[in-house]
């Protein structure tokens, strides 16, 4: 009988299960046909995000079959007759199964649990080349908060032993702590992460209110998130509805294990039951630690606030 708590057997799957979908981002990407579909207005779907999803979300289905995982690809079949059998991930991070489970999860049951999956972060990105934006985000949540995620790298480059090896994978589960990347301090000035493809004036108003030394625009929940954990950023702040609960479970969750916060712009936190609606409607806010959150909080006025909370 295993002695691993089924949270972390989960969440040690689930970083397998993101290595080999990164490898399907990359392989989708070196064959050079995309297949590019136009969801709406500036959202795309390619081939490699329809892989990537079929592939997690048959790996943990087999392994874990009351789950309940929401994707972003919508149209992902539930038969797993034309998935290749090397998709179908069944290896458990090694390292995730050795970490202590704190005292509240150890008992959480498959039933419980809701799994948020957005196979390709960052699509518009991937599609224009900007591919270190781009990651792979794999969120569980437990009673609608987030308590553990992956966020993978596919196009990440490190040397390992004088080779070059490509992408990485960050994990997070709170009251445990985080892994795959070396924690950093927020810098010693106020740098905003926002969007790069997605801004209006409201957005641009969000920003300005900051004060910042320096605005950075990139693509991806998961790419912005990384940007405050790497301590290359102080503050994500994104005052319009863009995000969708798989943009925002897996950061949310690892930010609050490495000790930061992850609410709306109103300083609410989102929920992420099996009903709840998908789209995050009023914006996300979000910092490395307490402190910077609540002073993001309080420079964004009350009627921007209005605004978002009345769309």
């Amino acid at each position: 009988m295993s002695t691993v708590p089924l949270i972390v057997k989960i969440l040690a799957s689930s970083v397998s299960v993101a290595n080999r979908a990164g490898k399907i981002v990359r392989d989708v990407m070196s064959k050079g046909e995309l297949g590019i579909v136009e969801k709406g207005k500036d959202d795309y779907q390619t081939e490699a995000d329809r892989s990537a999803q079929k592939c997690i979300i048959a790996s943990l289905s087999s392994q874990y079959p009351k789950l309940k995982i929401i994707g972003e690809e919508e149209e992902s079949p539930e038969n797993e007759g034309d998935i290749p059998s090397d998709w179908i991930v069944v290896e458990e991070d090694k390292d995730v199964l050795g970490v202590k489970c704190p005292v509240n999860l150890q008992a959480v049951k498959e039933e419980d649990i809701v799994v948020w999956v957005d196979p390709l972060d960052g699509t518009s990105e991937y599609t224009q080349g900007f591919l270190e934006h781009v990651t792979v985000l794999i969120g569980i949540s437990v009673n609608e908060k987030p308590v553990a995620g992956v966020i993978h790298q596919p196009y990440y480059k490190t040397l390992v032993g004088g080779e070059k090896k490509m992408g990485r994978t960050i994990w997070g589960l709170q009251g445990a702590g985080v892994g795959g990347y070396t924690p950093a301090p927020p810098p010693d000035s106020l740098i905003i992460t926002t969007t790069r493809s997605h801004s209006n004036p409201v957005v641009e108003q969000a920003l300005q209110v900051m004060n910042a030394s320096h605005v950075l625009r990139v693509g991806g929940a998961g790419y912005k998130v990384l940007q405050l954990l790497e301590g290359r950023a102080s503050v994500y702040v994104f005052a319009s509805p863009g995000c969708k609960k798989w943009d925002t479970c897996a950061p949310e969750a690892i930010l609050s294990a490495a000790g930061g916060k992850l609410t709306d712009i109103i300083g609410n936190f989102y929920k992420y039951g099996a009903s709840v609606s998908h789209p995050n409607k009023t914006g996300v806010l979000a910092a490395v630690n307490d402190e910077l959150h609540s002073y993001a909080l309080s420079r964004i006025p009350q009627e921007l606030k209005d605004t978002l909370a009345n769309k």
